[in-house]
């Protein structure tokens, strides 16, 4: 069973207003971004070795 068709619809996230923001908390909100993409990296890289796995035992079967 493929688990991607059973991810919910997607919704547009919510953008900051960046003017209101200082000069620190733009500093903070990038490093928050950039660890979120860092983590959604590994889960990519996670998924894509589990399918490979997968694929790889069902073609010796």
């Amino acid at each position: 069973m493929d688990t991607d068709d059973l991810e919910p619809i997607k919704k547009k996230p919510v953008l900051r207003d960046l003017e209101i923001m200082s000069i620190e908390a733009l500093k903070d909100y990038i490093a928050d971004l950039t660890a979120e993409i860092r983590r959604v990296e590994g889960m990519i890289a996670s998924k894509e070795k589990a399918r490979a796995g997968a694929e790889s035992f069902f073609k010796k079967a």
